[in-house]
């Protein structure tokens, strides 16, 4: 009759076609789905008609996609800015070696500069064709979730075929454990019931019952997929029941298919990290920087290029453009990508130790500016276990309708949990609280297994001991379901009510180490009591199920019902009192039990919530009846199943269930160190708003009795573009909100806007449904344990754990990589502006050459490259999750950053040039016995030969005899050595000012990174062997230092610490500001929340 009248009511609305059968197929009657395709249940598709929609729509397969070449991954790495400039400096430097005649002395020693950067960027380029290659796989994983095959009528005969070949039209069978192969239009139900587990394809935390009716709904496509009842869908398994249906849907034209395209296109959408971003940022300023710098230093020496002794103008040129060019080598921070990488892979290591797999090496520091948590509900923030978390019995005032409540501790299916208040375990077979656990024991089909590993079908023998019984607590079996959720859960609160065997309960009776036969020990101790005879399932009319059990100490079966509690209320006649007396129920008691309490369960609570009653005195068919097999006389009334609400009636009330997938119980106080960092956190579920809304305030996500974000995902469907950025707005003022019956296309919708605001987002997940928002998002991060294949490699990381407080661990990990990051470039930066300022003034104040290139690139790449890596291992910032989330436009370099570099740097190149002046001008005292000379001299040194034979010189090694004006080039040596020296010196001590960003040497001692101490040490002692070591001296142009020498490169390069504790201590005082902000903002949040909980309160006063 629902489908002639389905299909009458249809025929008013569109026609169907190709492109709207899958579409609208809930909404229309099956027979509709029938007559489009020209099929029916009993012959199924023909072999000309099978040919045929093959033809038109292909194999069910999902679409496959082309990788990139390795040619163009390769061509990638080197598709970056800084990259360029470095290719472009070796080209230069490549060029001015080969063709320059001085350099043929030198050999290969001249193409050393060149070489080290190519083989540089070679290696960084080796790295990321590595990761590429290891990246993409989220596609692959979803071929992977498609049954291999599938049951189906052709020709009238039922046969098993590879589900590839199924076609729109088919008529196909699924029973209990199948996947469903295509997206089905249901037709005929074989069983009295069919539910279905699709949470990892809508979120929803119990399996869905499903059955032929067409879904009522006046704007046909609009519907949800939660909503469409009468469908099947590709992918999901099969609970229970079995079912027959047509094929509306294959390959990619199904709701898995839709999710491979929302995949695809996120990852075409993919954008750069935050860091990749600033990078770029950064890279472009210092291409501006330098080609200005280099190109003003050419220009200002202009008048020298006519000096007699470069012999011409021409070659006076290139000398200045060589300079320019050693300009640019010491600007460029050549160990900066590689140090970079090298952090990020120490922060992978450090994040794996806390649980936290990386999958994109960038992602390690995109977390640490994350500003919102999109977070799924079901197995992300809940343990996705049912359990029964309240339960309501009748006590001896229930003659007036009251019930002693009763709360349950636990968040899995391990039968362990306080209840409270305390409740002693039945005293005989007899009492309320035994028929409430016997019914709870015996109107149950599920059981409870030990399993190792996740979906492991391999329970552990039921007669054997567990790994815990032998002391090896490292290998105890995880406790699993076999059945429905919400009885494994009802079987589970049996577990921890006990029963009146005293032995029994004080061995098995909250106890974390049962053994495999002693997993269900008090359902077992029921069960050897009463045999079940049979079981009346469960009707989607009826809304109960029940079971006839024949009790050893009774002559007659009796019944045990469980149901909606409202139609369980409704059945009852009669309730059981503590004692296990019976007295009457009317129906102002009824409506007492359903208004203060099923409502404050169901509603408030946002509890599953389901009624316990029983029936001893039955229809006498029933009272003795012995099996179907046994009894076909008496089981008459039985074989149809519209005959079960007959016998569910005059029943005895028992009792009431509240059921709950509960929040992990670590949740809390991680989402409030979120809140505590600045980080806002929102809730994107396919479950339904009142436990979406339940669980968000049960974790303090939004504050019960305030008026926060709460949509599901057809109300934010219906918002213009403007209102959706508004609501996201609010969500992140609140910081908080709710997104309840979302589908995945919500999800992407959500995360974009979010991006489109500025946030950085993060999104949490385990199900296929939330792939395309993990891919969408800054950062997707899967769960390990309870996540789909789907969610982890559409993933930037996978937690090990499934434990949201994980997360909060890698924030602070993610803020510390960050910062470390900021520390080395911080570090590189400032030490490379001061090379450039002392070229700089050395060219600008018209003195000898301080700095050969060959000691820079030095300086660049081996003294400078350990502290830089060691800073990688700086401890977290004291403060380091009470500061704000920094914004994704928030410049890697602001303006206060560089301008402390270029103070640094400046004082770097001052202390170079200025002890290269001092030991030509003022050091007199020195041991070898120099002259010295006037400042003017010294910066018209290339006018010495037309001083003549007034100005002579002490004989330094290396000098030319007879010729006092090489004492300005050949007899530099020692002062080239003090400025080589001051900027190792200077470097070593900026690497300890980089150990925190604003917080003080005094806070931060160096021994709290004994890393970097090793890497200065290191780097002083490799310096040390080019001064004393005889050949590698020559090479770079130095010469020995003694006592002297070393204290008066001290007095230049330690002021450099006192000038950055200043610093530093402007910083704090901008930090300080930012907190107390983000604090009196918090606090203002936390204040409307207490005023909206209290007039809450007076309003239900």
């Amino acid at each position: 009759m629902t489908s002639t009248r389905s299909s009458a009511k249809s025929s008013k609305k569109g026609k169907l076609d190709d492109m709207t059968i899958k579409a609208v197929a809930y909404a229309r009657g099956y027979q509709e789905a029938l007559d489009f395709f020209n099929v029916s249940v009993e012959k199924g598709l023909t072999e000309s008609q099978v040919e045929a929609q093959s033809k038109k729509y292909g194999p069910n397969e999902l679409d496959k996609t082309e990788g990139k070449s390795m040619i163009a991954l390769i061509l990638e790495q080197f598709d970056d800015l800084m990259v360029k400039i470095l290719l472009v400096a070796a080209f230069i430097s490549f060029l001015l070696a080969y063709f320059d005649d001085e350099n043929n002395d030198e050999g290969m020693l001249a193409y050393v500069e060149p070489l080290v950067i190519l083989l540089i960027l070679i290696a960084n380029a080796i790295v990321g064709v590595w990761q590429e290659t290891n990246a993409e796989a989220a596609l692959e994983a979803l071929k992977s979730l498609q049954p291999a095959h599938a049951h189906v009528l052709r020709n009238g005969i039922w046969v098993t075929l590879d589900s590839a070949a199924l076609v729109p039209g088919d008529i196909v069978e699924v029973r209990v454990g199948d996947k469903v192969p295509a997206d089905i239009r249901l037709c005929k139900l074989r069983t009295t019931t069919l539910r279905v587990e699709q949470s990892q394809l809508t979120g929803e935390s119990v399996a869905v019952s499903k059955d032929v009716d067409a879904v009522p709904d006046d704007d046909e496509g609009s519907c949800e997929v939660q909503g469409k009842t009468n469908m099947l869908f590709s992918s999901t398994a099969v609970a229970n029941g079995c079912g027959v249906g047509v094929v509306v849907g294959t390959g990619m034209n199904t709701e898995i298919g839709e999710i491979q395209k929302a995949v695809a296109d996120a990852a075409e959408e993919d954008q750069q990290t935050p860091l990749q971003m600033r990078l770029e940022e950064f890279s472009e300023l210092l291409a501006k920087i330098i080609f200005v710098i280099c190109f003003v230093v050419w220009i200002i020496n202009y008048k020298h290029f006519f000096d007699p002794v470069y012999g011409s103008w021409f070659r006076g040129c290139v000398y200045y453009f060589k300079v320019a060019v050693a300009l640019a080598v010491a600007a460029i921070p050549e160990g900066l990508p590689a140090v970079i990488t090298t952090c990020l892979a120490l922060g992978t290591r450090r994040m794996a130790k806390r649980n936290c797999i990386v999958r994109r090496l960038p992602s390690v520091q995109t977390l640490g500016c994350t500003t919102v948590i999109c977070s799924d509900k079901t197995g992300t923030l809940t343990t996705n276990e049912m359990c029964a978390v309240k339960f309501a019995v009748p006590s001896s005032a229930s003659s007036a309708g009251v019930l002693n409540t009763y709360n349950v501790d636990g968040v899995s299916y391990t039968p362990v949990g306080e209840i409270r208040p305390s409740l002693p375990p039945p005293a005989s077979n007899t009492t309320g609280l035994a028929e409430f656990a016997k019914c709870a024991a015996m109107c149950n089909q599920s059981r409870l297994r030990y399993s190792n590993e996740p979906g492991d079908d391999e329970d552990v023998d039921d007669d054997t001991e567990t790994d815990t019984e032998n002391g090896d607590a490292t290998k105890k079996p995880k406790i699993r379901r076999t059945g429905e959720p919400t009885e494994a859960a009802i079987r589970v609160l049996a577990e921890k009510i006990g029963c009146p065997d005293k032995a029994l309960n004080r061995r098995c009776l909250q106890s974390e180490d049962r053994s495999a036969k002693d997993l269900q020990a008090f359902s077992h101790y029921w069960a050897n009591l009463c045999s079940p005879v049979a079981t009346l399932e469960f009707t989607r009319d009826r809304k109960s199920m029940s079971i006839i059990v024949k009790e050893k100490d009774r002559s007659e079966n009796t019944l045990y019902v469980k149901g909606a509690p409202e139609v369980i209320l409704e059945r009852c006649t009669t309730i059981m009192m503590p004692d296990g007396s019976v007295k009457p129920l009317d129906k102002k008691m009824k409506n007492i039990i359903f208004d203060d309490y099923v409502e404050k369960m169901a509603g408030e609570e946002a509890l599953r919530t389901l009624g316990l009653a029983v029936r001893k005195e039955l229809d006498p068919r029933i009272a003795h009846f012995k099996g179907i097999d046994d009894d076909s006389k008496n089981g008459s009334l039985l074989k149809d199943p519209a005959n079960f609400i007959k016998v569910e009636q005059e029943l005895t009330f028992l009792g009431l269930v509240g059921l709950m997938d509960p929040p992990r119980p670590e949740c809390r106080p991680a989402i409030d160190s979120c809140r505590e960092a600045g980080i806002s956190v929102v809730m994107i579920t396919g479950d339904n708003r009142l436990t979406a809304e339940a669980i968000a305030k049960d974790l303090g996500i939004i504050s019960p009795g305030k008026n926060a974000v709460s949509l599901t995902g057809r109300e934010f469907d219906q918002l213009s573009d403007s209102e959706k950025t508004a609501v996201l707005r609010r969500c992140m003022d609140e910081q908080g909100g709710v997104f309840s019956r979302t589908e995945p296309r919500h999800k992407q919708v959500i995360v974009r806007i979010l991006r489109t605001l500025g946030e950085v987002t993060a999104m949490t997940g385990d199900g296929v449904n939330d792939a395309p928002a993990l891919k969408a998002a800054d950062i997707g991060i899967a769960m390990g344990i309870s996540g789909t294949e789907v969610a982890k490699e559409a993933s930037d990381m996978v937690l090990t754990d499934d434990n949201f407080s994980t997360i909060v661990a890698a924030v602070e990990e993610g803020r510390s990589i960050y910062s470390n990051m900021k520390a080395f470039i911080r570090y590189l930066i400032s030490s490379n502006i001061g090379e450039v300022a002392s070229i700089f003034f050395t060219a600008a104040l018209g003195i000898p050459e301080s700095l050969t290139p060959v000691q820079l690139l030095w300086v660049n790449l081996v003294t400078d490259g350990p502290p830089a890596t060691a800073l990688g291992f700086n401890p977290p910032d004291l403060d380091v999750m009470k500061r704000p989330p920094r914004k994704s436009d928030d410049k890697l370099i602001s303006g206060w950053v560089f301008f402390r570099y270029c103070v640094i740097g400046m004082y770097v190149g001052l202390a170079t040039v200025g002890i290269f002046i001092y030991y030509f001008v003022l050091d007199e005292g020195a041991a070898d016995g120099h002259t010295t000379v006037t400042l003017w001299q010294l910066m018209h040194w290339d006018q010495c030969h037309a001083w003549g034979d007034s100005f002579t010189a002490n004989h330094l090694e290396g000098m030319i005899p007879g010729d006092a004006c090489s004492y300005f080039t050949y007899g530099k040596a020692k002062a080239s050595t003090f400025s080589l020296t001051v900027l190792v010196v200077i470097e070593m001590f900026n690497a300890l000012n980089a150990l925190s960003e604003d917080g003080s040497l005094l806070q931060l001692p160096p021994w709290c990174n004994p890393w970097l101490c090793l890497a200065v040490i290191n780097s002083i002692g490799i310096h040390m062997v080019i001064l004393y070591q005889p050949f590698l001296a020559s090479i770079f142009g130095v010469v020995p230092l003694d006592i002297h020498d070393w204290a008066l490169v001290l007095y230049f390069s330690f002021p450099v610490i006192l000038i950055d504790e200043v610093m530093k201590t402007f910083g704090r005082i901008v930090v300080d500001r930012q907190i107390e902000a983000m604090h009196v903002h918090q606090a203002e949040l936390r204040q409307e929340e207490e005023y909206a909980q209290k007039g809450n309160t007076e309003k239900m006063e």
